[in-house]
């Protein structure tokens, strides 16, 4: 039965494809909409009722799907997010090709949902492949603009990358214990532990935008509003940062592993929060902050915590839907997403309060839900080290600074506002039940639903939020003083990943581009030398041999054919004289005996007594001399 959770929306997102050409805005967001509400129930089924799943795939490998405490709340998570989201998609995305676009985000969820309740390798890389292609084919939807199918393809490679250490972990556990299962880690020992532990860093770093990765989700805005949305929010790039916490128990007992995780994930989270800092692009900024925030929950998986990273999903997964959706809107009014030219808080003042909560979510304000699980990776990183926790702590002061830069351009009260149509409600509708989804959070605060994290020190908490407020500050200032940063000059190139696009291009790419052309060229000169000079024999003893062929044989077969011509004409005069000859000889010799019978037929008896004397006399001397 929990296969179904996977199925259902796969399977109906399949059909939109290719039977919803031609449908109504109307009828497509209420397939997407409905498909996600059945899918919200059978999650909600399928955790009250325990369910699992077998499929074998053969006699020594299966299928399995199951659920964890953790894997349950991000089954649940997804259908809640998607669902707002799919039905803005219907209303605010271009008309042509909408059908194939709601299609492929129902494809996109059940891909993630099958990823979600996987219980081995195998089962992971189907839903994990099924995701990344559905990315490519999302972020490459409007295909008429030229640059768009090229990022798909650059977001598609980098995270297929990634995902060779998936394939080598799954490897890696095969050869150790003859199987696939998540349990089975626990067996794997020595070399064959390290390479599937980090085989799944890897992969998961990848998807979910970490350093050296991330400079992908920059390239992954070239797709609609409603994709970037999901993508960031609830499926692709969060599932580097589920894996890791759903495998964190098995993979921890790697040497070196967890503190490999801190290090990717305090690293992307510090140097995300300065790019989206001075990052000018509307949706640019948001993914950088996405990489930032991805970054903290690899750090409180690695410090030993991974419910709390799964706790911050969910508040991430809320509010980062929320602005991507208000980003979208404010983008398409003005029709471009750069910051300093939105100031869209005159022409959609709904739209502004609720991108505000979002906002005030993504700084890390208390009483906000995602202040609470902010505070809590703080606080897991604390127990290992407080100067760990003091980064994360800077990593929270970004946050604050990246938000309020955000929302203070893309919705303040700017005078330059052009007039726009009125917004659809239903795009108003979504964005307002993600903004009560992260404003409801908020009772993570109180103490009988508080959940079960690790105590904060005093200290931690006051110089987080000192920070949180100098961050808020530091964000006014740059937009109301520098509106502009990040357009032109070092500030630019910053904001471009602090030059890691060049460092990848030129650090990685540029070689391996030398190195295939230096391959290439071995490969015609050296390794084809001994092909082409056999094909150049094979030519020259092919001419070789036609030319015998036309000298000797054809000269030989032309000879017969003249002889027998000549036979031939010899036979015909020779026949003829033969054949007509012998017949003509015969009928005159007949024709001469015929007359030398006639002369003896006279007539006169005494002429036949004396031949028939002479005949007997004959007879009589042969008889006396053969005696």
């Amino acid at each position: 039965m929990l296969w179904t959770l996977a199925l259902l929306p796969a399977l109906i997102g399949a059909g939109v494809i290719f039977a919803g050409a031609g449908r109504s805005r109307v009828v497509l967001g209420l397939l997407g909409g409905g498909t996600m509400a059945a899918t919200l129930a059978l999650a909600v089924a399928a955790v009250s009722g325990g369910w699992t799943g077998v499929l074998p795939w053969n006699e020594a490998l299966r299928l399995t799907a199951a659920l964890t405490p953790l894997s349950a709340a991000v089954a649940l998570l997804v259908p809640v997010i998607a669902l707002p989201i799919l039905v803005y998609a219907s209303a605010h995305e271009h008309r042509p090709g909408l059908s194939q676009l709601i299609g492929l985000l129902l494809v996109f969820v059940g891909g993630m949902e099958l990823l979600v309740i996987a219980d081995d390798l195998l089962t992971l890389l189907i839903g994990w492949e099924l995701v990344g292609a559905c990315s490519w084919a999302l972020i490459g939807h409007d295909w008429r603009v030229r640059d768009n199918p090229r990022s798909g393809l650059y977001a598609f490679v980098v995270t297929r990358f990634g995902d060779l250490g998936l394939f080598a972990a799954a490897m890696a556990l095969y050869a150790g214990t003859g199987g696939f299962g998540y349990d089975r880690l626990a067996d794997l020992e020595g070399p064959l532990l390290h390479v599937a532990a980090f085989g799944v860093l890897l992969s998961a770093a990848a998807k979910s935008g970490q350093v050296p990765f991330a400079p992908w989700l920059f390239r992954a805005m070239a797709g609609p509003t409603s994709v970037s949305a999901l993508l960031h929010a609830a499926t692709m790039v969060a599932a580097g940062a589920y894996l890791l916490a759903r495998l964190q128990p098995e993979l921890s007992a790697a040497a070196g592993w967890s503190g490999t995780v801190i290090g990717i994930g305090l690293a992307t989270a510090l140097t995300g929060g300065v790019v989206a800092c001075l990052q000018p692009h509307a949706k640019k900024l948001l993914a950088a902050s996405t990489s930032a925030h991805y970054g903290l929950m690899f750090v409180a998986v690695g410090a030993g915590y991974p419910a709390v990273a799964v706790l911050h999903l969910i508040a991430h997964a809320a509010f980062k839907a929320l602005l991507f959706l208000a980003a979208g809107s404010a983008g398409e009014q003005a029709e471009t997403f750069a910051l300093h030219r939105l100031g869209m808080g005159r022409v959609l003042p709904v739209m502004a309060v609720l991108s505000a909560v979002g906002a005030l979510a993504l700084a890390g304000v208390p009483p906000l839900g995602a202040a609470f699980t902010k505070e809590a990776v703080v606080t897991a990183a604390g127990h290992l080290s407080p100067w760990l926790a003091g980064g994360v702590m800077v990593a929270g002061g970004l946050s604050a600074a990246y938000a309020a830069r955000f929302h203070l351009l893309a919705y303040g009260r700017s005078r330059e506002a052009p007039e726009a149509p009125p917004q659809p409600w239903t795009e108003r509708a979504a964005a307002g039940a993600l903004a009560l989804l992260t404003l409801g959070l908020s009772v993570l605060w109180l103490p009988g639903l508080r959940p079960d994290t690790p105590h904060a020190p005093l200290w931690e908490v006051v110089v987080s939020v000192l920070l949180i407020g100098l961050g808020l500050l530091v964000g006014t200032v740059l937009a109301r003083r520098y509106p502009k940063a990040g357009t032109t000059g070092a500030p630019a190139e910053a904001a471009e990943w602090l030059g890691l696009p060049a460092l990848l291009r030129h650090g990685i790419a540029r070689p391996f581009e030398r190195l295939s052309a230096f391959a290439g060229t071995v490969d015609d000169r050296v390794i084809d030398a001994l092909p082409r000079l056999v094909a150049r024999l094979g030519r020259w003893l092919a001419g070789f041999i036609g030319r015998g062929d036309r000298r000797v044989v054809d000269a030989g077969v032309r000879a017969t054919a003249r002889f027998g011509e000549w036979l031939a004409g010899v036979g015909d005069r020779i026949g003829e004289a033969v054949s007509d000859g012998l017949p003509e000889g015969t009928a005159r010799l007949v024709a001469f005996s015929g007359a030398d019978a006639r002369r003896l037929q006279t007539g006169m008896s005494h002429h036949y007594y004396a031949l028939l004397a002479g005949g007997a006399v004959l007879v009589i001397v042969t008889i006396i001399a053969l005696s």
